[in-house]
């Protein structure tokens, strides 16, 4: 896989999911389910590192790779609570795994091209 396609895997996966878990946490909130504030405390977290999803930035996509982790274990623990959200935790879960999987190949692969990268001992002498 291209690094431009990794990106454009990445970013199109990270938005989907981004109006995923807002519309369903603001869709609780207004029924009910959960507060709105609720709601909002899970959709920030997401928000952090848009701009870098968005612009390329390969450090960014190595860190947001922990943000996802959270939302994997809601989508996991929703799908084995509930048959209601099944269908929903479902889609969650399988398009952070996808995430999971992509960020970090991207990261790497975009890395490696602009010559980031921690550098062997041996290679600083």
């Amino acid at each position: 896989m291209t690094t431009q396609t990794l990106f454009q895997l990445s970013r199109i996966g990270y938005l989907a999911l981004l109006l995923l878990l807002s519309g369903w946490f603001i869709q609780q909130g207004l029924n009910g389910t959960y507060s709105l504030g609720f709601s909002l405390i899970w959709i920030v977290p997401l928000l952090f590192p848009l701009k870098g999803i968005i612009t390329g930035n390969p450090y960014t996509y190595a860190w947001a790779s922990f943000i996802l982790c959270v939302y994997l274990l809601h989508g996991l623990t929703l799908a084995y609570i509930t048959a209601d959200a099944f269908i929903f935790a479902l889609i969650e879960s399988i398009l952070i795994c996808i995430l999971l999987v992509t960020f970090p190949f991207y990261a790497r692969k975009r890395g490696r091209e602009l010559g980031l990268g921690l550098k062997k001992k041996s290679e600083q002498k």
